[in-house]
C-alpha cells in the first residue's frame, strides 16, 4: 500500500476512480473544486469521461443518463449546488439508477459563505426533492473516510440500485492527512441488465420515472419503501468509544465528531465518563444502536455545525428515555473541544442543558 499525503476533497476523487467511476460530471464550487479538479486531471488519462457541465442541474441530468447506461458515474457539489440538482436527484432515486454524489457542505442558507457546515443534514437524509424517496448518505470523518466511504459508496449503489450521497463538509475537504490506497481495483464489472445499452437480442429496456396511473405509482412508491426497509437492517454503520460505563455520550458526525473525539478524551484524562457515538451512515440513521444505549441512565449531547438537525434524529431513537441535549456553532464556525467541555462539565454538573 501507497501512504500518500492528501487532501480530503483529492483522496475521495482518486478512490472515485479506484473504483471504477468511469464518468464524472459537476460544475465549479468552492469549497469541492479540487474534485472537479482532480477528475478532469487524472480521470481521461484513466480511460473514464470527465465533462464541466453549464450548470448543476445540467451536470445531474448528464448523471441520470449515463447511469441509466450502466457507467458508473458520480457528480460533486457543495450546498447551494446540490439544492440546484433536487429535482434530477429525485428523479434518479425513482428510476433506482446507481450513482454516488458528493456534498462538501458550505455554510447557509442562501449563498452563504465558502466556511464549512453541516446545515445539509436534512436535505441529505431526508430527501431533498420532491416525493418519497430516500438516498444512502455516508458521512466521512477523517481523510482516509473520504476515500474509503467512497469506494464503498459505489458497491452500495450498485448493490441497490440507489443514488448514494457522501455528506462532507468543507473543514474534511480541504484538510490533508496520510492516506493509503489498496491496489488498483480490479473487480469484475456488475452485471446491470436492466441498462439501456442497446437492445440487439432482447427487448429494448426503458427507464421511465413517470406513471400518471395513481395505482401504479403507489405500487412503485410501496416497492422502493420495502428498499428502505431492506437498507436499514442491511446498511447501518457507526463508530462507538468509550460508552460502556459513561454517564454522558456525545454524538456528532464528520468534523463534529472529530471536535467531539478531543472534548471526550480530555473529559477522560479530567475523570469525567464520557463517551462518543458517530454515526457513519446518516442515512440508514443507527437508531437501534442508539435506543440501546438509552437504556441506561445516562445523557447525550449532540454537537453540531448547524441549527440542530441530526439532534432530532437523535431524540427520535432516545424516545425519551435519557435527556437529549444540544451544543453548535453556526455560519461557518466550528466549534472547539474547550466550548464542547464545558457544555460536558455543566451537564454533568447540573448547571444546565
Amino acid at each position: 500500500m501507497a501512504r500518500m499525503l492528501m487532501r480530503g476533497n483529492e483522496a475521495l476523487a482518486e478512490a472515485a476512480i479506484r473504483a471504477g467511476c468511469k464518468a464524472f460530471f459537476g460544475y465549479p464550487i468552492t469549497p469541492q473544486n479540487e474534485i472537479p479538479g482532480y477528475m478532469a486531471e487524472h480521470l481521461p488519462l484513466r480511460g473514464g469521461v470527465f465533462l464541466q457541465a453549464e450548470s448543476e442541474v445540467a451536470a445531474i441530468n448528464m448523471v441520470y443518463g449515463a447511469a441509466g447506461a450502466g457507467a458508473r458515474v458520480m457528480t460533486s457539489s457543495s450546498s447551494p449546488g446540490i439544492s440546484l440538482k433536487q429535482e434530477g436527484i429525485s428523479y434518479i432515486a425513482a428510476g433506482e439508477l446507481p450513482c454516488v454524489i458528493v456534498n462538501v457542505m458550505r455554510c447557509g442558507p442562501g449563498l452563504g459563505g465558502i466556511h464549512p457546515s453541516q446545515g445539509d443534514y436534512f436535505q441529505a437524509v431526508k430527501g431533498g426533492g420532491h416525493g418519497d424517496y430516500r438516498l444512502i448518505v455516508l458521512a466521512p470523518g477523517s481523510v482516509q473516510e473520504m476515500a474509503d466511504l467512497t469506494m464503498l459508496a459505489f458497491e452500495l449503489a450498485d448493490k441497490w440500485r440507489n443514488p448514494v450521497m457522501i455528506l462532507a463538509d468543507g473543514t474534511l475537504g480541504q484538510m490533508m492527512e496520510p492516506v493509503e490506497f489498496s491496489a488498483e481495483t480490479k473487480s469484475e464489472p456488475v452485471e446491470k441488465p436492466w441498462a439501456t445499452t442497446g437492445a440487439v437480442n432482447r427487448k429494448p429496456n426503458v427507464i421511465n420515472t413517470l406513471d400518471i396511473v395513481p395505482e401504479s405509482l403507489e405500487r412503485v412508491n410501496h416497492r422502493l419503501l420495502a428498499k428502505y426497509e431492506r437498507i436499514k437492517e442491511e446498511e447501518v454503520r457507526w463508530q462507538a468509544v468509550g460508552v460502556k460505563d459513561a454517564d454522558l455520550i456525545l454524538v456528532g458526525y464528520g468534523t463534529s465528531a472529530r471536535v467531539a473525539r478531543s472534548a471526550m478524551e480530555q473529559a477522560r484524562r479530567d475523570g469525567l465518563k464520557v463517551g462518543l457515538f458517530r454515526p457513519i451512515s446518516l442515512f440508514p440513521f443507527p437508531e437501534k444502536q442508539i435506543r440501546e444505549l438509552a437504556k441506561a441512565e445516562r445523557q447525550f449531547l449532540v454537537v453540531e455545525m448547524s441549527g440542530g438537525q441530526m439532534v432530532e434524529d437523535v431524540r427520535l431513537a432516545v424516545d425519551g428515555r435519557s435527556p437529549v441535549h444540544f451544543t453548535n456553532r453556526l455560519g461557518g464556525m466550528v466549534p472547539t473541544p474547550e466550548e464542547v467541555l464545558e457544555k460536558v462539565e455543566s451537564i454533568l454538573e447540573g448547571r444546565g442543558n
